[in-house]
């Protein structure tokens, strides 16, 4: 049995259903505690053997509280009750934010819906149309699943109020996600996303809730046309000659990434087979991130048996893109977010591009030693692309370590792995024909500005309160002292959950996931000079360092 309580808060959620599967599987549940009559309970509670405290705590935390919109807007686990990704939730959240527009005075104006391949993402972004239609909105809806960068770019492209895009990007294959942009075409920031929230909770019974699902438009293909288009056209004449491996690793990215290399002159990507087309369920992967161990080995294999020159690798909804160059011996070796960005940057910066370049405060401090030799701007943000999106007016260029990058902020303003892996495969190419790679330039950039060594850590947990207590613990006894130099300790709250630790040559971030239940340690060491392996054992030893400090 369960407390009285949570007994009616169960109840009236179960009346107030919009989905009578997640009906049923609450009354499921219910059947499993005791609380519902056998005669009541759904023919699955018959037939499905729950232990009766296991369904209790199921259900406390099905009801702990609603799952929160935040800047990222809202990414739980598909299940129902209000703590979860269901349609009872989306639509919720639908009509909250289009209460909000209507209260910022964007009554009619235009809305974009996008939705990736996950479960439960086309219903989704079908109901959240219906509900902005029915509010008023001249409401769009992608024409089919594609990447989240399509749905950035439409936003400034049609002049939109808003967009949505249905997505967990590189979560589990049990999560899902709703992602929501302003009108700029960049992730809402505070206090634009407490504002969201107040007006979700005001939102009366989700089954009074308006929908009119005639009355909105499903885009044609000219908006994927202008995309492909803008994106193809950041690639100048140069060297095409290169063999290239791609994995949308069972995402959205393998029809448009495509298409962007085809307008721009690049040879058919040689694609990793297994994981070309969508599959919700990510079958041969265990996480479906790039950054995840085993994640890219089908992709090694295929790049070893048709001796490609580099891989490109996109998270699920497109927006990240990871990038693995081969070695001497037939190794392969994938390039930290790090390598990539400062790679990236260096070649806009000698095409000449000007204007400001931004990172994050977990992100290689390299790129500053760069501007400032290049004369371009500089720009330090917190973490989240919401936040580079807005660095500077004239921003030309972001990224973050975590594989993100904006190689073209006036197109989408916002991550977009289909353009960074374009200006990738153009680098490689141009590199190729001079006899060098990516590994040879990144040896010449060390020896211009100096060796900038960074790693990343995470702990992943079940239980949330080991990451409070091990912020908590840092923040209480930091270490005075590591590499054998004395540590400057920044605390960051209450602008961000982030401690940073610095000193002469080197630097530790730590801060929990916004999107994972992780904790994340960003290291980083820096040699004015010297061989990679001095600042690896460097790296290593910090490692050790700062895992002792945590208690991890």
């Amino acid at each position: 049995m369960i407390a009285g309580e949570l007994r009616a808060q169960v109840q009236a959620w179960i009346d107030d259903e919009v989905d009578p599967a997640a009906a049923t599987e609450l009354l499921t549940l219910l059947a499993a505690t005791g609380d519902l009559p056998v005669t009541q309970a759904p023919p699955s509670a018959q037939r499905r053997k729950i232990d009766a405290e296991q369904a209790g705590a199921e259900l406390a935390d099905r009801f702990s509280g609603p799952l929160m919109f935040g800047t990222a807007g809202l990414r739980g686990p598909l299940r129902a009750g209000p703590n979860g990704m269901n349609r009872a939730v989306v639509r919720r959240a639908a009509a909250g934010l289009a209460a909000w527009l209507i209260a910022q005075g964007r009554a009619g104006a235009p809305v974009v819906v996008g939705y990736d391949g996950r479960h439960g993402s086309h219903a989704f972004a079908e109901d959240s149309a219906a509900i902005f239609a029915a509010a008023g909105f001249d409401t769009r809806l992608l024409p089919r699943l594609l990447p989240t960068p399509l749905v950035a770019f439409a936003v400034r492209h049609l002049g939109a109020a808003a967009g949505v895009m249905v997505t967990a990007s590189h979560n589990p294959p049990q999560d899902n996600g709703y992602k929501v942009y302003a009108g700029d075409g960049a992730q809402i920031v505070p206090p634009t996303d407490t504002e969201i929230e107040s007006a979700i909770q005001s939102v009366g019974p989700t089954q009074e809730i308006l929908l009119a699902p005639q009355g909105f438009s499903v885009l044609d293909e000219s908006i994927v046309e202008a995309y492909v288009g803008a994106v193809a056209a950041l690639a100048g004449d140069g060297p095409r000659s290169v063999r290239i491996v791609h994995t949308a690793l069972h995402g959205v990215g393998t029809e448009v990434v495509r298409r962007v290399f085809a307008a721009a002159g690049f040879a058919p990507l040689l694609a990793v087979a297994q994981q070309e087309q969508p599959d919700a369920d990510f079958p041969t992967v265990a996480f479906p991130n790039p950054e995840e161990p085993g994640a890219l080995d089908l992709a090694f294999a295929l790049a070893r048996a048709e001796q490609a020159d580099v891989i490109i690798a996109n998270d699920p909804d497109a927006d990240r893109c990871a990038i693995a160059t081969p070695l001497p011996g037939g190794e392969w070796r994938m390039l930290r977010g790090d390598e990539v960005g400062v790679l990236l940057a260096d070649a806009l910066l000698r095409k000449g591009v000007r204007g400001t370049y931004a990172t994050t405060i977990v992100s290689s401090t390299m790129l500053r030693a760069m501007t400032k030799r290049n004369g371009a701007g500089y720009a330090e943000t917190l973490t989240g692309f919401k936040w580079i999106a807005r660095a500077a007016p004239d921003l030309v260029y972001g990224y973050e370590e975590a594989l993100g990058y904006a190689v073209a902020p006036d197109l989408v303003r916002d991550k977009d792995g289909i353009s960074a892996a374009l200006l990738v495969a153009e680098l490689v190419a141009a590199l190729k024909a001079q006899g060098s790679s990516l590994q040879q330039r990144l040896d010449e950039l060390a020896a211009e500005y100096g060796r900038y060594e960074t790693d990343q850590a995470s702990i992943r947990v079940d239980d949330l309160t080991i990451i409070s207590a091990t912020m908590a613990r840092l923040r209480a006894r930091p270490p005075a002292t590591l590499l054998g130099e004395a540590v400057t300790v920044t605390d960051l709250l209450p602008a961000a959950d982030v401690v940073r630790l610095t000193w002469p040559s080197g630097r530790v971030v730590v801060r929990p996931s916004g999107t994972e239940p992780k904790l994340k340690v960003y290291l980083e060491i820096v040699l004015a000079e010297g061989p990679a392996s001095t600042a690896a054992t460097r790296l290593a030893l910090l490692h050790k360092e700062i895992s002792a400090a945590l208690g991890i």
